[in-house]
């Protein structure tokens, strides 16, 4: 596999993210949740870059070529939010770069760097029990199944269950 790597986003990535995630054929069925405002992305980066204190966006890259994208935003819930917080994972990758390791190696990236970089001792991600593939990726990048949380997701005009991992600082990898 070519190498993957995570990089901050640059202007020209946004083109590529609008063209590629902007249509459920791009997104994929699992992550279609309708038309979003267009310049959304583009008045993040403008903002800050896509990168803040309580979440971002990075590109995800195979060798020189954008291949995707990951995102983390902090998470609460398990108590207080001043203390009991961690951080939520997302992946979207180009359609034609899926099923080859991508996404494994781009989620083990993404939760090194958080772990690096933030004082987080747990970083999840939820995912819907038809999406093997990202079942898969998970679990190879070090990631636990914790449970099925019933009917969280609202998509295509239903309520849908999602799975949720979890991958803790102190957890082997």
């Amino acid at each position: 596999m070519t190498r993957v790597t995570l990089r901050p986003v640059r202007e020209n990535d946004l083109t590529i993210f609008e063209e590629e995630f902007g249509t459920p054929a791009g997104r994929g069925e699992l992550h279609w949740f309708g038309h979003r405002s267009p310049g959304r992305d583009r008045r993040a980066y403008a903002e800050n870059g896509m990168l803040q204190d309580d979440g971002g966006t990075l590109t995800v890259c195979e060798g020189d070529d954008v291949a995707g994208r990951v995102d983390w935003g902090r998470a609460s819930g398990w108590g207080p939010p001043a203390d009991s917080w961690c951080w939520t994972i997302g992946i979207l990758l180009r359609p034609a770069v899926r099923g080859r390791g991508i996404g494994t190696e781009a989620q083990r990236r993404l939760v090194a760097y958080l772990f690096d970089h933030t004082r987080a001792h747990r970083v999840q991600a939820y995912t819907d029990p038809r999406n093997r593939a990202e079942q898969r990726a998970l679990e190879k990048a070090g990631f636990r199944r914790e449970g099925v949380l019933r009917e969280v997701q609202w998509r295509a005009g239903a309520w849908h269950d999602q799975l949720l991992y979890a991958l803790l600082r102190t957890d082997p990898r």
